[in-house]
C-alpha cells in the first residue's frame, strides 16, 4: 500500500486569523475530471454554485504550490490546492479575550460568553482562537479543549503543534480539575452537595441534549457557595465533559442556571442579547505540566453578578 506524502506548505497565508481550506485531488480511475474546474465546480458548486466556483476561478482564489491554478488545467490526481473560503457575516462579539498567562508553549484565555472557542459553523472570525492568532502574532495557536460559545471562563491554547497532543491527552485522561462557578435559583429542598450521574446523549442538530436511561457517562458535583434573594452561588465540578452536562445537570435538580438559552425551555432564534448572558464561569483549571512536571493552576479574573 502506498504511503500518502505529506502535504506541502499552503502558499496562502492565514486571513483574519483562519486557515486556508487545504484540498486533495482524489484519484480519478473513471476519468471523469478532465480538468481542475469540472472536479471544483462538481465539489463546491451545489454550496455556492456553480457561477460563484467560476469566479474564484477567475480571480485567482484557488491557488496551488506554484501560485494560481487557471480553470482550464488539466486534472491531477494527488494534486494540492488552498482557497479561501467566503466568511459568513457575523455580529461582533462586544468583550475582550484577555490573556490569563502565556509563554512559549501555552496560552490561557479567559474566553467571555457569546464567543465560540473556535470556528464552526456561522461562527468564524468571531472566535477565540482567531482573535487569539491575530492579536498575539500566534499563526499556529490551538486550543486544547473547547469550552461552550455560552459559557465564559479559562481555556487553555498550545503555541505549537508539536506540543499540542501532550496538553490535549491531559483532557482526555481527565488529568485537569476544573471548576465552574454558576447562578440560578435557589432551593433549600434540595439537598447539597450532590454527585450527579446519569446519561447524557445529543442528537446533531439538536439545541438541547437530554438524560437518558442507561449506564452514566457524565458526572458532576454540585455545592451551594452562598444564596440570596431567591438566588443561589454554586460551585461545579464536572468529572467528565459531556455538551451541556453542567447546564443539563443543574436543570435536572430543578436548578437551571440563569438565562440560559435552551434549558429549561429552548428560547426562539433570534439576536444575541448580550445584556443575558449564560451565568455560567469556568472558574479554575489546574493540572500537572506534562513536559516540565510542575503544577499549573489558573484561574479566571471574569466574575458573574449574582447573590451576595
Amino acid at each position: 500500500m502506498r504511503r500518502r506524502s505529506k502535504a506541502p506548505s499552503s502558499p496562502l497565508p492565514q486571513r483574519l486569523g483562519i486557515d486556508p481550506v487545504r484540498v486533495r485531488l482524489p484519484e480519478d480511475p473513471e476519468g471523469g475530471w478532465a480538468t481542475v474546474r469540472e472536479y471544483l465546480a462538481g465539489r463546491y458548486g451545489a454550496a455556492v454554485g456553480a457561477g460563484r466556483v467560476e469566479e474564484m476561478l477567475r480571480d485567482g482564489r484557488f491557488v496551488g504550490v506554484d501560485g494560481p491554478v487557471g480553470a482550464d488545467e488539466p486534472y491531477v490526481a494527488g494534486r494540492y490546492l488552498w482557497f479561501h473560503r467566503d466568511f459568513p457575516a457575523e455580529t461582533p462579539v462586544p468583550f475582550e479575550v484577555a490573556v490569563v498567562h502565556r509563554d512559549e508553549r501555552i496560552v490561557v484565555a479567559d474566553k467571555p460568553h457569546f464567543l465560540a472557542t473556535m470556528p464552526r459553523g456561522r461562527h468564524v472570525t468571531e472566535t477565540a482562537l482567531a482573535r487569539l492568532r491575530r492579536d498575539l502574532g500566534l499563526p499556529f495557536l490551538q486550543p486544547a479543549h473547547r469550552l461552550d460559545r455560552l459559557t465564559a471562563g479559562l481555556v487553555l491554547f498550545v503555541v505549537r503543534p508539536e506540543d499540542r497532543g501532550a496538553y490535549q491527552t491531559l483532557f482526555r485522561d481527565r488529568a485537569v480539575r476544573k471548576e465552574y462557578e454558576a447562578v440560578a435559583p435557589y432551593d433549600p429542598a434540595v439537598e447539597l452537595p450532590v454527585t450527579v450521574r446519569s446519561r447524557i446523549e445529543k442528537e446533531r442538530g439538536v439545541m438541547a441534549a437530554r438524560e437518558v436511561p442507561g449506564e452514566p457517562n457524565a458526572e458532576s458535583r454540585i455545592e451551594l457557595v452562598e444564596h440570596a434573594g431567591g438566588l443561589g452561588r454554586y460551585r461545579l465540578a464536572p468529572v467528565t465533559g459531556r455538551t451541556h452536562q453542567l447546564r443539563v445537570h443543574m436543570n435536572a435538580l430543578g436548578l437551571p442556571i440563569l438565562d440560559d438559552p435552551v434549558y429549561p425551555v429552548v428560547r426562539e432564534d433570534g439576536p444575541e442579547d448580550f445584556s443575558r448572558p449564560l451565568r455560567l464561569l469556568a472558574r479554575t483549571l489546574e493540572f500537572t505540566d506534562p513536559f516540565t512536571g510542575d503544577a499549573r493552576s489558573f484561574g479566571s479574573r471574569l466574575r458573574l453578578s449574582g447573590p451576595c
